[in-house]
């Protein structure tokens, strides 16, 4: 059978089960079962992958985030601090539009996994008394904080592609500025319809609105600006506030125990699973591959190979390290125009990714149906995918 249809079967399986409202976590450890049997995986070899899955730094980073983050997020809402931060932002800023995305493009700032977590209630908040879908909602709070990932030498996926392919890193943040401001275009145009107009709020912040900002400023300020991982700095700042609101012990506990909930530990284990599934049975490997020998022309590898793997993996760095090497080695040169295409082809693919953590995490929060969030994403991303094909065929 070949790659491509074992590949094609696992994600109608996966899509047909999220339609099915049923757990994302569980979903991907049955994909990661029916891939296994497709590609004919030993017992050793599962086992392996497995133990690399529960192994990996990063799963062990995204479960201390993830927790904090839930936990960080149970304290504001307890402490009426979103409440107090959405009406200061309303005062501030003063047009409904600009208040809700506001928050899930501050949050963006953060690359981390598990950030649009951190942003859903704020965007939640914010949204009360619009005329907004849970679908819609959570179209915002996944779109608006992915214009940075174009272009902010924070998130590793673009040192990576700068590094593989020896581009100025400038000049790679420079091409692929478009695209980052098209994301921020596109999501205006395909929602918030209805959130026209200002809030009717009138006065002066108080100190307290002022202080609702403090505990997310910290955290802004540790990761981007002190190089502090994510969840280092919400464990300082979650332990201040402890300290701040005079919780107990009991209390504390109880706010650990919120943020590291079953959701939680099947959400990461699956994601992992999965992901180390797909290595280690050599589907994103042999697709590429599949795709080289069959001659294709190389401006359809330079979009198919990233979009397939960004679609596999949901993971930027992903798309970046499994297939740039083999690009720059089909189109024979590097150029700021074949990597930045590159890029916005295999980022494409991470924004339509089933299993890409920020999606997930957002419908989770959500509830919102996945084809209602899709069929806003789709047409969105075209747009940006349309402004990447002028601009090569431009700096070409």
């Amino acid at each position: 059978m070949p790659d491509i249809l074992k590949i094609s079967a696992v994600f109608a399986l996966i899509l047909i089960l999220l339609r099915k409202k049923m757990n994302i976590g569980y979903v991907l450890l049955i994909a990661s079962g029916a891939l296994a049997i497709l590609y004919l995986m030993s017992p050793s070899s599962m086992a392996s992958a497995i133990k690399a899955a529960f192994m990996d730094k990063v799963t062990i980073k995204l479960a201390l985030a993830l927790t904090f983050i839930r936990t960080f997020e149970l304290i504001l809402r307890e402490k009426e601090v979103l409440s107090d931060m959405m009406t200061a932002a309303r005062l501030l800023l003063r047009r409904k539009k600009a208040v809700v995305v506001s928050m899930p493009l501050l949050i963006g700032l953060l690359p981390s996994v598990g950030g649009a977590y951190f942003s859903a209630p704020m965007v939640e908040e914010s949204a009360k008394d619009m005329n907004m879908s849970q679908e819609e909602k959570a179209f915002v709070n996944y779109w608006f904080r992915h214009p940075w990932e174009y272009i902010l030498p924070l998130y590793p996926g673009i040192l990576l592609a700068s590094a593989v392919s020896n581009i100025e890193l400038r000049n790679l943040i420079i091409a692929n500025m478009p695209y980052a401001v098209f994301v921020a275009i596109t999501g205006f145009m395909f929602s918030m319809k209805g959130a026209s107009g200002r809030f009717s709020e009138a006065g002066n912040i108080s100190r307290k609105g002022l202080f609702s900002f403090v505990p997310i400023a910290i955290v802004l300020l540790l990761v981007v600006f002190f190089h502090i991982e994510l969840h280092y700095a919400l464990l300082i700042v979650v332990t201040g506030l402890f300290i701040f609101y005079r919780f107990g012990l009991k209390d504390a506990v109880r706010a650990v125990k919120h943020g590291l909930s079953l959701d939680v530990i099947m959400l990461i284990a699956g994601i992992m699973i999965f992901k180390e599934i797909m290595e280690a049975s050599g589907a994103v490997k042999n697709l590429s591959e599949f795709l080289r020998v069959k001659g294709i022309p190389t401006a359809p590898l330079l979009f198919l190979l990233p979009f397939v793997s960004g679609l596999l993996t949901g993971l930027t760095v992903g798309f970046v390290g499994s297939t740039f090497p083999l690009i720059l080695s089909i189109a024979g040169e590097s150029s700021a125009g074949i990597i930045s295409f590159a890029f916005a082809s295999g980022f494409s693919g991470v924004l339509l990714s089933p299993v890409h953590i920020c999606l997930v995490l957002t419908r989770e929060y959500f509830k919102a149906d996945m084809w209602g969030v899709y069929k806003k994403i789709i047409p969105a991303s075209s747009i940006v995918f349309l402004v990447a094909v002028a601009e090569y065929l431009i700096l070409r």
